[in-house]
């Protein structure tokens, strides 16, 4: 039944057929490969964003929901010009316009990954003691480097996935595990820091909920990480 439907039959030709699927789409560039991407990247990583905002709460559920997909779409649109520019010089016969969709492409295994790992996510949300209560700040850490490890891991999966596309496209093999290394490199640094500037992504005890800090450029993710891990030392 589920299966007929255009959103699950995407999904299906994605995890199915691999890297025919995803050639196709990149040379022929049909709207409906763009639109379903989308569609699977914005449903899947919504859902896991509910997932992580729940621990505080439905409001901050529903912000974390609309701000994680973004944070993706604007990590796709930043590093597909950077992808561009290294796949012309690295050998990869990729326009700009062929690299967007083929990172739009990855973004979707992610979306499905993650939002795969969304009943996991939320039942350690519900089950974890309240932000208000004495173990509050230790599970807040505990929280965030979890999250932090489940995303970095389905990054790294979607991003691995690409390589024989890449590799299709590539002069030589070297030209394409540079490129894979280069979008793996890109997708983590620039979405963990523009998932900083929409923060509160995981939100933090003791201060109001709301849908963006008033400082959004005070600090950034990876001191904010290394705290996390000093702290639970």
């Amino acid at each position: 039944m589920f299966s007929s439907l255009p959103l699950f039959s995407h999904a299906k030709k994605l995890l199915q057929d691999g890297q025919d699927t995803a050639v196709s789409w990149i040379e022929e560039k049909p709207p409906a490969s763009i639109l379903g991407s989308l569609a699977i990247l914005f449903l899947g990583v919504g859902v896991y964003g509910a997932s992580i905002g729940l621990w505080q709460g439905l409001e901050q559920a529903c912000y974390v929901a609309i701000k994680l997909p973004f944070a993706i779409l604007l990590t796709l649109l930043a590093n597909g010009l950077l992808n561009g520019i290294l796949a012309s010089l690295l050998g990869v016969r990729l326009s700009f316009r062929e690299t967007s969709l083929a990172l739009l492409t990855s973004f979707a295994v992610f979306g499905l990954i993650v939002g795969s790992l969304s009943p996991i996510t939320m039942g350690m949300a519900f089950d974890a003691p309240a932000p208000d209560s004495p173990d509050g700040p230790d599970t807040h850490r505990r929280l965030l480097l979890t999250h932090t490890l489940l995303i970095a891991f389905a990054g790294i999966i979607s991003t691995g996935r690409l390589y024989q596309v890449l590799r299709h496209f590539a002069d030589s093999d070297r030209a394409a595990r540079h490129s894979l290394i280069g979008l793996l490199v890109g997708n983590l640094f620039a979405g963990a820091q523009i998932s900083f500037l929409l923060r509160p992504i995981f939100g933090q005890p003791g201060l109001v909920i709301e849908f963006l800090r008033p400082d959004p450029f005070a600090g950034n993710f990876y001191e904010s990480v290394w705290w996390a891990i000093t702290q639970n030392l």
